[in-house]
């Protein structure tokens, strides 16, 4: 019987599918195979074939077989053979008009807008390349082999004992590597502590009444029912906690209106995690980036038994690099690993490593440093941009954070973000983050990611931005 098909590790050339039948022996069926395959176009012009003894091995013939049926193609113009350069499919050669490949077109790109200041996404641009290449090399060299094998559910030792450093001297975090387990970013931390018969924590869950409602939805989808707590100029009120088990927080920025948790909410939040048996979960998604403020350390800090801490490289360096962790309290981990599973489909290895020698080598610290600059002038800018031009737009939030919110006259937020879509501006408006049991009441505004466009286009988005704005009008006291 004729092999169609057999991998041999010392072919040069294309590997080749054929399945050599009919009648005249095999140097025929052969030499029909190979015909078929470039009047199809399933060989194309140019395309390298097999030595023969390579394609003989492969089809269990004989050389000769194979070399006769090369020698008869050429002959006929299918083929054509060079010294050095092997035997190729000849250019000339043109599939039957039966068999003539049908072009199929592309799907149409969707077209993006054409200024994004949508928040909640770093300038893409920015991404050090040449200092990830370089650890990712060093990362790759370095490697011991059983990086490649199969790995740690809690991620690679590298990467953890990194962070462990890394977060207790920038964010004041107080941990060890044995309590941080690597995740894909928040949603994926989420889904590993509320995890539908798998998960360490249950419902009901406190949360701000403004947040993401992307992770509303995935708590609901577990089964996981979410209670609002209103907001004010101190952050989330967690005297209005009740008989929650756990309470989702954003401390540093709170997510989307600005702001740190106050300090006195801070220690009012671990008080009632004590008297609970409770824990908080504290989201820290851009708290590298800070301007007019003192850095706000960890609620973590406080007390490390009572707060899960969540992190991700999504707003520091690129959402396409799948990279979170979690700072666990120690009754919490086994848990989380075993949610996460044996064969869990985790962060890349060598994306963790990479990381760790970018933290490592100071990297990190260099990026997010002159970003927290570039940043801080974008900043700087729109302020700029609507007191000159929409004095009467009020932009909070702004101390820190890759966001503004722009607060708007009662009433226009609908058509404001309507006027700006039909303009190819893209922004969000508050009410988006709105949760729908919440008793706040509303507020107009915009939340405007004024990290988000390239360098080069800054300037024409807050252009459009401005030219979109509603006229000046008394604001609503809600908005106050």
């Amino acid at each position: 019987m004729v092999n169609s098909w057999v991998n041999h590790a010392e072919r040069i050339g294309a590997d080749l599918h054929l399945e050599p039948a009919g009648p005249g022996g095999r140097r025929a069926a052969l030499i029909r195979a190979l015909r078929e395959a470039v009047r199809s176009g399933r060989l194309a012009p140019g395309t390298r074939l097999p030595p023969y003894r390579s394609l003989a091995a492969d089809l269990g013939v004989a050389r000769n077989t194979v070399a006769d049926a090369y020698a008869e193609l050429v002959a006929e113009g299918w083929l054509t053979a060079r010294q050095g350069s092997g035997t190729r499919v000849a250019d000339r050669a043109e599939p039957l008009r039966h068999a003539e490949r049908v072009p199929v077109e592309a799907p149409p790109r969707a077209r993006g807008p054409l200024h994004d200041l949508r928040q909640g996404t770093p300038d893409a641009s920015s991404f050090p390349r040449a200092a990830w290449l370089a650890s990712y090399r060093r990362a790759l060299q370095q490697a011991p082999n059983e990086v490649f094998g199969p790995g740690d559910p809690a991620g690679r030792r590298e990467l953890r004992e990194a962070l462990a450093e890394y977060l207790a001297r920038a964010r004041g975090v107080r941990t060890e590597p044995g309590r941080i387990v690597i995740c894909s970013g928040f949603a994926h931390a989420l889904r590993l502590l509320f995890a539908p018969g798998g998960g360490v924590l249950r419902g009901p869950l406190a949360v701000e009444a403004y947040g993401l409602d992307f992770h509303r939805g995935l708590l609901a989808s577990a089964g996981v029912r979410t209670t609002p707590l209103p907001l004010d100029a101190d952050g989330a009120r967690v005297d209005r906690l009740g008989r929650e088990r756990a309470v989702l927080l954003t401390p540093a920025h709170q997510f989307p209106t600005g702001g740190p948790l106050h300090a006195s909410r801070r220690t009012a939040a671990i008080d009632w995690a004590r008297a609970r048996g409770g824990v908080v979960i504290e989201d820290d998604y851009d708290g590298e980036f800070r301007y007019d403020r003192k850095p706000v350390g960890a609620v973590q800090g406080l007390d490390p038994e009572r707060v899960i801490y969540i992190g991700s490289v999504s707003k520091s360096l690129s959402p396409a690099l799948r990279l979170g962790w979690m700072v666990l309290p120690e009754r919490y981990v086994a848990g989380v690993l075993a949610a996460k599973g044996e064969r869990e489909a985790w962060a890349s290895v060598l994306d963790q490593l990479g990381l760790a020698d970018l933290i490592v080598s100071g990297g990190y610290d260099r990026h997010v440093r002159r970003m927290r600059q570039r940043y801080r002038g974008r900043r700087d800018r729109l302020v700029e941009a609507l007191a000159t031009r929409a004095p009467h737009v009020e932009v909070t939030g702004v101390a820190a954070g890759l966001h503004a919110v722009l607060r708007l006259p009662s009433g226009t937020e609908p058509s404001t973000v309507k006027a700006a879509a039909w303009q190819g501006v893209a922004l969000d408006g508050l009410a988006a983050f709105r949760h729908p049991a919440t008793d706040m009441a509303p507020s107009d505004g915009l939340v405007v990611g004024y990290a988000t466009p390239p360098e080069h286009a800054y300037g024409a988005a807050l252009d459009a931005l401005c030219r979109v704005l509603p006229p000046n009008a008394q604001r609503s006291p809600a908005s106050e």
